[in-house]
């Protein structure tokens, strides 16, 4: 007899058939080995899931990992892991394979725990590690009698048995430690059992057995056929419906790989009222919506208020407040041109969800307002462009987005709500698209006033910004005048002359100079407007660059100091035509034309043909509502209870193992006793307790 308890055994089910491949194959799948194998690549593919963004748009990952690597990882489902085939697959096998575990070593459990081991002989006990051994002077019933109450007395569960001329006392503490396994191991079944009746199974089924097809267009929910639709019936899923105030909705939208699913409800959520409520910081506090629901069987009505972890439930499905977006809120804006010597101003609506037509060209699709934006406001270091610097790095101020994520690191004396702000597509007639976000109001940065625009050229970008200095009225009007005059060949030539009469008033041979200065100040303008293919401080690099090194710095400042006094000139003449007076040459306005100046730099990568400027709006609050049927989710729940007693089971409860010995001592009358004890796991305190047991059983009655 050993001397430790019965192990668990690692080894498969072993079929009694005529095919040893299926023998074999089962008898790896049913082993406890196959099955750690598996959950450690679970583990891994989790890993993937919660490394690698899911379920984002597929431009996002092409611009991430390149053409090739997109269609990679595509293929491997990488970009929904969690509802990926093979993910579900190995979900599946890993609940067959633990539950042929239980199956096979349950049933040995539950007996050893039963078993009181009574097939021990008195040289096997003298084989064990914790033993002791002493005499009596009372009669070995007795002495077996006394033994067996004090264990009983010390938490033991005791026996006596009579055999081989002897009396063996049996005891055992600790036996339920072998629930922790079945427990365990039972847990792991119903929590995958529970995620996989949570998971996208049953909308997959209904894909490749019922036909449904995710939907890939655009246009009013009400007018998607019904192959793109799900019906009550649908087990599990989990949609969001977006609801303006006022309006109602009685389906959510199924986000899929290609397109869309929408999902029936057996209810009709109605808006009557989005609240929000904010810190003093102006970031969101608490947002709640006062929803009716009105049941589409019976009629019945009921209104409540959902708030954030606080859902709505009602036949089985739960109504989550999940966020808040724009509604369809009515703007007006004021648009300035920003190609050409034009620069007369004009006025466009839209409606954030709609589209606007701004000219043959190009279409404005208004995507979101934002009635507040809190950014952290430090730190920020508007800079004018270098040579060779892109877009990106000349605008990078680190605004963040909707609920302002500056704060996630920043002192809540840098945050402020630096007003609306409204984002956009720009269009063109290929399909390729700019996306924008223009602040309403201007914003202070180290000192200086901005209007901001936002660029990006792909969804997963940051926006980059274009900073336009606001003139004295508050306004980017002046800019937009000096903008328009920098490409109008006719206001270079005026201010040209004017740069060079102010530098150098003619007389006698300084006509010729002052003819030469005007040439170079012309010149110094027409490389900074620029053409088709750079302009800006690119276009001045590149003509640098064609002058010897050595002379590069010197001609560099020379140029930009000729640049700069020809820009002022510039600003006049601009100011002049539209009948205002000319500014003072002070600091404050020779700081505005620098940063004027950069501004016009980075214009050029704007990639837009006008700039548009909020002005009025009315907003319209929606609030976007998560509706899920889990019934896997109790099943879960139920699976990490299981969890929780297991694993208290397998490392709280030791199970113990003690034997006694009696036999008759003809030499000095009485009995001779001999105990042995065993456990799974030694400890100390195993150690202690039997230095205890050896102290208290010996003892006389």
């Amino acid at each position: 007899m050993s001397n430790e308890t019965t192990e668990l055994d690692t080894a498969g089910i072993r079929l009694q058939s005529r095919r040893p491949a299926l023998n074999e194959a089962f008898e790896v799948l049913s082993s406890m080995r196959f099955a750690i194998a598996l959950l450690m690549m679970i583990a891994i593919s989790a890993v993937i899931g919660t490394i690698m963004q899911q379920n984002q748009p597929m431009p996002n990952y092409i611009n991430q990992f390149g053409p090739f690597w997109f269609a990679v990882f595509d293929k491997l489902g990488l970009y929904a892991v969690y509802s990926a085939w093979w993910f579900l697959l190995m979900m599946t096998v890993l609940v067959v394979s633990t539950s042929l575990c239980i199956v096979r070593n349950t049933p040995k459990m539950m007996k050893d725990m039963k078993s009181w081991r009574e097939n021990v002989r008195e040289q096997s006990l003298r084989n064990f590690h914790h033993k002791v051994e002493w005499q009596a002077p009372v009669a070995r019933a007795e002495l077996a009698r006394q033994t067996a109450e004090r264990l009983t007395h010390a938490g033991y569960q005791a026996r006596i048995v009579e055999k081989d001329g002897a009396t063996l006392v049996a005891a055992k503490r600790g036996a339920a430690n072998k629930f922790g396994y079945v427990f365990a191991h039972s847990a792991i079944v119903i929590i995958c059992v529970g995620g996989l009746l949570d998971s996208d199974m049953p909308i997959r089924l209904q894909e490749w057995v019922l036909g449904k097809e995710p939907f890939g267009g655009s246009g009013l929910i009400t007018d998607i056929p019904a192959k793109h639709r799900l019906g009550l019936g649908n087990p599990t899923f989990r949609g969001n419906s977006m609801i303006p105030e006022g309006q109602a909705s009685d389906t959510a939208v199924i986000p899929r790989a290609d397109g869309v699913l929408i999902q029936e409800l057996p209810f009709t959520i109605e808006l009557k009222k989005f609240n929000i409520d904010f810190y003093s910081t102006g970031m969101p506090k608490l947002f709640a919506s006062d929803v009716l629901v009105r049941d589409h069987e019976t009629g019945e009505t009921k209104t409540a208020t959902i708030e954030v972890n606080k859902p709505f439930i009602w036949k089985g499905l739960a109504v989550y407040q999940s966020s808040f977006e724009d509604g369809g809120s009515k703007l007006k804006l004021t648009g300035f041109p920003m190609e050409g010597a034009k620069w007369d101003k004009f006025d466009i609506a839209g409606t954030v969800g709609e589209s606007t037509k701004l000219d043959a060209e190009h279409t404005i699709e208004w995507a979101d307002f934002r009635p507040f934006n809190v950014e952290n406001m430090a730190g920020n270091d508007p800079r004018a462009v270098k040579k060779g610097e892109k877009l990106g790095d000349s605008f990078a101020l680190g605004l963040g987005k909707h609920l302002g994520s500056a704060a996630k690191n920043a002192n809540n004396d840098n945050l402020k709500n630096v007003g609306p702000s409204v984002q956009y597509k720009l269009r063109d007639k290929t399909g390729q698209a700019r996306e924008y976000q223009n602040y309403m109001q201007p914003l202070t940065l180290e000192g200086t006033t901005f209007f901001l625009s936002g660029v990006r050229a792909n969804p997963g970008d940051p926006f980059s910004y274009l900073r336009i200095p606001a003139d004295d009225e508050h306004s980017v009007r002046d800019w937009m005048r000096l903008r328009a005059a920098l490409h109008d060949p006719a206001l270079r030539l005026q201010a040209s002359g004017a740069y060079a009469k102010r530098m150098m008033p003619p007389s006698g041979q300084a006509g010729a100079v002052q003819s030469q200065l005007a040439l170079s100040a012309q010149k110094s303008l027409e490389i900074f407007a620029g053409d088709k293919e750079a302009g800006g401080y690119m276009s001045v690099s590149r003509f640098l660059e064609k002058i010897p090194k050595e002379e590069q710095e010197k001609a560099a400042d020379i140029f930009m100091k000729i640049l700069n006094g020809t820009l002022w000139e510039l600003w006049q003449v601009a100011r002049a035509q539209g009948d205002l007076p000319a500014v003072a040459p002070d600091e404050a306005h020779a700081r505005w034309l620098q940063l004027a100046t950069n501004a016009l730099s980075d214009s050029f990568f704007y990639g837009a043909p006008v700039y548009l400027q909020l002005e009025e709006f009315t907003q319209v609050k929606a609030s976007v509502f998560q509706v899920t049927r889990s019934p896997g989710k109790v099943v879960v729940y139920f699976g990490c209870l299981l969890l929780t007693l297991g694993v208290f089971a397998m490392f709280y409860i030791r199970e113990r193992r003690l034997w006694v010995w009696i036999r008759d001592d003809d030499n000095e009358g009485g009995a001779h006793a001999l105990m042995a004890m065993s456990t799974q796991r030694k400890t100390l305190d195993f150690d202690k307790e039997f230095d205890e047991l050896k102290q208290k059983l010996p003892q006389p009655a």
